[in-house]
This record gives C-alpha cells, sequence and structure tokens, in this order.
C-alpha cells in the first residue's frame, strides 16, 4: 500500500467523532491526514460537538473537544491531496457558503478522486453540486436536500454505508467501521486480518 494525502475538512462544531475518528483511524493505517477550516491556520484549532442518539426525535447536541487544525486551508492545494473526508455536524450548514470550500469540493469531484462524506456533510455535496444523478446516504434530515440537489436519497440505518463510484457516504458516526472500511477500499488500501 503506498500512504494516500488526505484531506479533512472541518468547521466549527463538527460532530466529534466524524472528525477525531477518521483522522486518527486513517493515520493509524498510515495514511497523511491534514485537517483544515476555513479561516483559521495550522495549529488552531475548532470546537466539536457531540451528537447523540438517546430516543428523542433527533440527535441531542453536547460541547465536545477542540479539534487542532495541521494545515492552513488558505495554503493548501486540492492537486496535492489523494482524498476528502467531509464531517459531519453544524460546520457542513455554513461551510456550503464560503465558495472556496465549493471550489474544493469540486476538484475532488470533477477529479474522481474518492470521497467520503458522513451524515451533514451531503450539504457539502450538495451545494457544490456533486449529487446529481448519484446515489447518496445522509442523516434523514438532509435526505430531502440530497434530493432537491438532483441526487437519489438511499434510506439505511445508522451503521450502513453506501459507494457510487468515488464517493462513500453513510447517516451517522454508528457506520465508522462500515464507511471507513468502504472508503479504504475507494483508497486502495488492503488490510490483512
Amino acid at each position: 500500500m503506498s500512504a494516500k494525502k488526505i484531506l479533512l475538512l472541518v468547521g466549527d462544531f463538527v460532530e466529534d467523532y466524524e472528525a477525531m475518528v477518521p483522522f486518527q483511524a486513517l493515520r493509524m493505517v498510515g495514511h497523511q491526514v491534514e485537517a483544515v477550516c476555513p479561516g483559521k491556520r495550522a495549529g488552531e484549532s475548532v470546537k466539536t460537538a457531540v451528537h447523540d442518539f438517546e430516543g428523542d426525535q433527533t440527535y441531542s447536541e453536547k460541547p465536545g473537544h477542540r479539534f487542532t487544525l495541521t494545515a492552513s486551508f488558505e495554503e493548501i492545494l486540492p492537486s496535492h491531496y489523494d482524498a476528502l473526508v467531509i464531517p459531519g455536524g453544524r460546520a457542513p450548514e455554513y461551510l456550503r457558503l464560503n465558495s472556496a470550500v465549493l471550489d474544493l469540493v469540486r476538484h475532488f469531484l470533477k477529479s474522481g478522486k474518492p470521497i467520503a462524506a458522513i451524515c451533514h456533510g451531503a450539504q457539502l455535496l450538495a451545494a457544490a453540486g456533486g449529487l446529481t444523478g448519484r446515489r447518496a446516504t445522509a442523516y434523514p434530515a438532509v435526505g430531502p436536500e440530497v434530493s432537491a440537489a438532483g441526487g437519489s436519497f438511499v434510506e439505511m440505518p445508522p451503521t450502513g454505508a453506501l459507494v457510487d463510484g468515488n464517493l462513500v457516504t453513510a447517516p451517522a458516526w454508528p457506520a465508522h467501521p462500515e464507511w471507513l472500511a468502504r472508503f479504504l477500499e475507494l483508497l486502495g488500501t488492503r488490510m490483512i486480518p
């Protein structure tokens, strides 16, 4: 396996597990992962939020950790990365208003490089015009946005993941084992049991 260079796009109130777990797991298997946030530099941090499923009509939200950025958004070149990870939480809702973020996402969409989006991360794919004719899953409340953007929303259990070409999507952090396994397959990473 040759190590891949992966970009993790985050913002304040990104979902804690959806940023921390892929960042750590992808590094653990040998990939280089850089975490960036528009308007912030390497060494600064974003606040995270923990979304939990406690039997209410939607998830609950609690303060998470501070997640340290490893690169400066304004200095990165998307062409230097092999793949993109888009965690959920509240960050995608406002990141999709940033034209530089949408251009970055479009680079990965147009180049066919692997993209992993989870939960509300599909909001960025929709805003970038990347779901037309594609099948995707997301947190159920984002389903109407997937459909409105020309995609086919696929409902699935919170532990499932869906692959459509270079895109792997999942509903929420309980899908990490499946979502990350499918993403590693897209990256060509072979895990030996």
